[in-house]
């Protein structure tokens, strides 16, 4: 697809929803309802709009988009390859742009595993029960089924995750811990200007 932004449509505001997986999966937040919407993934299965690695967003211009949702995609890279994906996440959003992403919080299951607790379940999920193995590598089942994409290459703690984005240049940002031991990050690409536009923006995480 040579230009998967589309000049011609209403002016809606423009999500990338990178790492989007089968549309019939987890819903986006309330607060991107109405907006138009961008799906991109490496899975050709899962029909994405863009079939492409979120290294490599250079189908898509830049500043063009308005926001970017990527649950529990970013994991799934090489720990060198993250810096290029958040490069790409910034070039692509226009000045009042934000991300929304979510990975997991690895520094909430190190009781887990000094216990020696390693496969015992976490939580129960939409697909089935979570163990730390999970967190750490990837969800097994999925993995076991021949989904390989589905591994887990690289890991976040807070601060880990902060200065990722710190360093690819998000001017602001904001990390919270959500249930089902997640990291959830807002970063915006220039200064809000406002805590009450912050605070507004913190929605898209659903907290």
């Amino acid at each position: 697809m040579s230009d998967p932004v589309s000049h011609d449509a209403p002016r809606l505001p423009l999500l990338l929803n990178a790492g989007c997986g089968d549309s019939a999966g987890a819903p986006l937040p309330g607060f991107f309802h109405g907006w138009r919407q961008l799906r991109v993934d490496v899975n050709e299965a899962v029909q994405p709009d863009l079939l492409a690695s979120i290294t490599d967003l250079s189908a898509i211009p830049d500043g063009s988009v308005d926001a970017i949702w990527s649950a529990h995609c970013i994991e799934h890279l090489y720990a060198h390859e993250v810096p290029l994906a958040l490069a790409e996440f910034h070039r692509v959003l226009n000045d009042t742009g934000f991300a929304c992403l979510i990975v997991p919080d690895l520094q909430s299951i190190a009781d887990w595993l000094a216990q020696d607790r390693l496969q015992e379940t976490l939580y129960e999920s939409a697909a089935g029960p979570v163990t730390a193995h999970d967190m750490l590598w990837g969800f097994g089942p999925a993995i076991a089924r021949g989904e390989a994409a589905m591994a887990h290459r690289c890991g976040f703690t807070p601060t880990l995750f902060l200065q990722r984005l710190q360093a690819s240049g998000f001017a602001e940002i904001a990390i919270r811990r959500r249930s089902n031991l997640e990291l959830a990050a807002l970063a915006l690409r220039r200064d809000s200007g406002s805590p009450l536009r912050r605070e507004a923006l913190l929605e898209c995480l659903d907290l």
